[in-house]
């Protein structure tokens, strides 16, 4: 019977201690991840604001080369279809 009470004891103090450190471990491991992806977005926010192109102008860098001349303007995609009633 000892033993059992001496298990119990140990037991509930791990408990406590875990209990205690992840109280103290986890908000600090979510504001790190926080502050990632802030400095994350700040660098993005920073990228995408010194790429803007001026107002009305249209840059293509590329057009692909199997698009060329595979179908004429005139012509569109045409799908047969069968309507059920």
């Amino acid at each position: 019977m000892p033993e059992f009470i001496r298990f119990l004891f140990i037991s509930i103090a791990i408990l406590y201690i875990v209990r205690a450190i992840i109280r103290w471990a986890l908000p600090m491991l979510f504001q790190s991840v926080v502050n990632k992806a802030q400095q994350q977005q700040q660098q993005q926010t920073n990228y995408n604001s010194s790429q803007k192109q001026p107002t009305g102008r249209v840059k293509v860098d590329y057009v692909p080369e199997d698009r060329k001349g595979k179908f004429p303007d005139s012509e569109g995609e045409f799908v047969d279809y069968e309507e059920v009633k």
